[in-house]
């Protein structure tokens, strides 16, 4: 072998095997990887392949092929990437069954993973990484979804899942390089660099950056990202490996929180028993002020990662994590239609305005270890994983509300029209100010456990402790909460051939009240235990060919905080809720020429405790009772292909209180390949080729998205 040891690529191997769940071919063993991947350009370390030097997690912290994996997790793979030209998180979603895209208030990130919302449940190789913000693809190898509770391997939160992005790795026996550039019809355009330079015989650094202007159908959308990510990795020895990386994210772009929900007289308000839909005409306008919504962010980040091989049998990582982020956030938004606030007199034809500015600082500092012996005891095989974690967050966040002279009030009504005309403001007076200082330790044992050659249990338990002081130096509090919990996880693995599993699993999670961003309690919150998070899954994956796997999934997720809330009438009633549904995906080679990725979930969410009204329970807000997509590549010749996909959401609710319904829609996208050369590919991707008029995302009931008409991407690669 050339630098490699066979140790070490078994250790490395785990997020590979992850990884063949949505590559074009999806396979449990070495020999599979080589007839499917060896003329794919797919980096990633697997079997005995020679020459890495990278070290990557897929999150699973041992090396589990996915067939034995008692858990629904699907996989977004580089190529996938490039051949849909996927710019964000939002568009790999539109392809993921069981999940959907918020929109965050236009400023990060926001996702709902089997009815379960969240900010903050992204990881990056396998380490926490729960700043608000849009995190960039230039620097990633894959993303994946891991769905339901995750707390025994990625601790609190990942109530409905979580989404893990593995990083491009440095390689040691060759050197290569690639450009990108793409432009699209609104004028956005980004170009990317990817650098690898093997540097002796044992190590090699990669280089990763990216520029990008952003523009859309929007009014006034506009904005930039620059971000580079250099990475070096050696092998020291036969038993020691070490990557350091840094990354640098810079990040500025106009903030759109999108349309209200449709006009309606004064009186006529949106309700369960009649919901409003979104306001229609209004397609491209922005419903604040341009300059004034804005975000930026500027992210370092480091890594160090160490790992080492006691023996063929015993090894140890470790990886250390510092970010430093500060973010910007400043925004005019509507507030709904026709105002409902007693302080505002309701008028036709126009809608209210609010805002405020809000700023976060944040460190983070995590180290994470993991002790992995594989062995057997008599005719019975493990593999005993003993991990740790231990980390700060500190953060200091900030809000100043809005001042409108013309109201002298936080609240203004304007006439509605194209272009909205914001009278004189300003952000005088904090209505937040807080600094937080998180601690948190955990624990963890889990072993994976063979007996025969058709049985396998997978067994762990982690344990917590979160010690969080919040000073409210706005209210003038001092307040501090402390949790230990535990997080069990259980499946059981029937195999009645190698390329079928049909499994069964529990996994329990928690959240602690301060919410997934840590930055504030208050008196009523303080004294409240973590919410809980409870999965009960039964499934099957079946390797259908070497290429082409078939994965279904039966669960059931509970959510049951038992906090009290209050409705409008003053009852009181206890919150929670329940998510069953089922998830199919199917991905792989068809045959040789054709590639394909379908995936189908069915989710029933609704709340639980709360109160039902017209005989109905409430459903759970941003999730789609049928969720269809499908992707398709057909090689027509050796350098010609074309790609076709399409997206189905049937209609959800904006909110929890079910007035505001998004519609259904259905988004049909296509692609067409051309290998000009080996070193030239040129690719053209559209759209939404029918122009359907819809709306993706939401925050709530008056922030709803439209989406873009038309578009067409023209992208050329160039190799060297």
């Amino acid at each position: 072998m050339n630098i490699v040891t066979r140790r070490s690529l078994r250790f490395f191997s785990s997020a590979s095997l992850v990884a063949m769940a949505a590559s074009p071919v999806h396979a449990s063993g070495q020999e599979a990887w080589e007839e499917g991947f060896s003329d794919t350009k797919e980096i990633i370390v697997t079997g005995e392949k020679e020459g890495y030097v990278a070290i990557s997690s897929a999150g699973l912290k041992t090396d589990t092929p996915l067939i034995d994996t008692p858990q629904t997790v699907s996989v977004m793979t580089r190529e996938q990437l490039d051949d849909q030209a996927l710019q964000d998180i939002g568009d790999i979603l539109r392809y993921t069954p069981g999940a959907s895209i918020g929109q965050g208030e236009g400023n990060r990130d926001q996702i709902t993973i089997r009815g379960q919302n969240t900010t903050a449940d992204f990881f990056v190789d396998g380490i926490r990484d729960d700043v608000q913000y849009f995190r960039p693809l230039y620097n990633i190898e894959r993303v994946e979804i891991h769905k339901g509770p995750n707390a025994m391997i990625f601790g609190r939160g990942g109530g409905g899942g979580i989404i893990n992005r593995v990083t491009k790795s440095p390689i040691s026996d060759r050197q290569f390089g690639e450009a990108t550039a793409s432009v699209d019809s609104f004028g956005a355009y980004y170009l990317a660099g990817d650098l690898n330079l093997p540097v002796g015989d044992s190590a090699a650094f990669r280089l990763n950056g990216l520029y990008e202007e952003f523009n859309n159908h929007r009014n006034f959308y506009d904005g930039r990202r620059f971000a580079i990510n250099p990475t070096f990795g050696a092998e020291l020895d036969d038993k020691n490996r070490i990557l350091l990386s840094y990354e640098y994210v810079d990040d500025d772009r106009a903030v759109d929180r999108g349309n209200p929900a449709e006009l309606r007289a004064a009186g006529d308000a949106c309700s369960f028993a009649d919901p409003c839909g979104p306001l229609a005409g209004y397609r491209d306008t922005l419903f604040g002020q341009p300059g004034t919504n804005r975000t930026t962010l500027q992210a370092h980040i480091v890594k160090l990662r160490v790992e080492h091989d006691f023996s063929d049998e015993l090894s140890f990582s470790s990886t250390t994590q510092y970010g430093d982020y500060d973010k910007l956030y400043r925004n005019i938004y509507p507030v709904d239609a026709v105002s409902n606030d007693i302080r505002l007199t309701p008028v036709a034809d126009s809608v209210t305005l609010d805002g405020y500015v809000d700023t976060t600082d944040r460190e983070n500092f995590i180290t994470q270890g993991n002790l992995l012996w594989t062995g057997e005891t008599g005719s019975i095989g493990h593999s005993l994983l003993l991990g740790y974690e231990i980390g700060q967050q500190k953060s200091a966040n900030a809000r100043r509300d809005i001042l409108f002279a013309s109201s002298n009030d936080d609240l203004v009504v304007v006439p509605l029209a194209d272009v909205i005309a914001v009278p004189a403001f300003t952000f005088p007076a904090f209505s937040r100010s807080t600094v937080s200082d998180l601690k948190f330790l955990s624990l963890y044992v889990q072993n994976q456990i063979s007996i025969g050659d058709h049985f396998e249990i997978i067994g762990g338990v982690r344990f917590d402790r979160f010690d969080l002081d919040v000073n409210d130096i706005q209210s003038s509090l001092l307040l501090s909460r402390t949790d230990e919990k535990f997080s069990p996880r259980f499946g059981a693995i029937y195999k009645p051939q190698e390329n079928i599993s049909i499994y069964a699993s529990y996994a329990k999670s928690f959240l602690p009240r301060s919410g997934d961003q840590f930055l504030t309690l208050t008196l009523s919150n303080a004294n409240l235990a973590p919410e809980t998070f409870e999965n009960y899954e039964i499934g099957v994956k079946y390797d259908l060919t070497s290429g082409l796997s078939l994965t279904a999934a039966l669960f059931r997720l509970d959510r049951d905080d038992q906090s009290i809330l209050l409705d409008n009438q003053g009852n009181s009633t206890l919150s929670g809720s329940r998510t069953e549904g089922v998830e199919f995906q199917l991905v792989g080679k068809l045959t040789d020429q054709l590639q394909i990725n379908a995936g189908y979930s069915y989710l029933d969410g609704q709340q639980r405790n709360a109160s039902s009204l017209g005989g109905q329970d409430l459903r759970l807000f941003q999730v789609p009772e049928h969720m269809i997509s499908l992707w398709t590549k057909y090689d027509f010749t050796a350098q010609f292909a074309a790609g076709v996909g399409v997206t189905h959401q049937s209609s959800q609710f904006a909110t929890n209180d079910n007035s505001v319904r998004i519609p259904a829609f259905t988004r049909v996208d296509a692609a067409l390949y051309y290998e000009v050369s080996e070193k030239v590919q040129v690719q053209l991707n559209v759209e939404n080729l029918f122009d359907e008029t819809y709306y993706p995302s939401v925050h709530n009931n008056d922030n709803i998205s439209t989406g873009e008409p038309l578009n067409a991407r023209l992208t050329v690669k160039f190799g060297f």
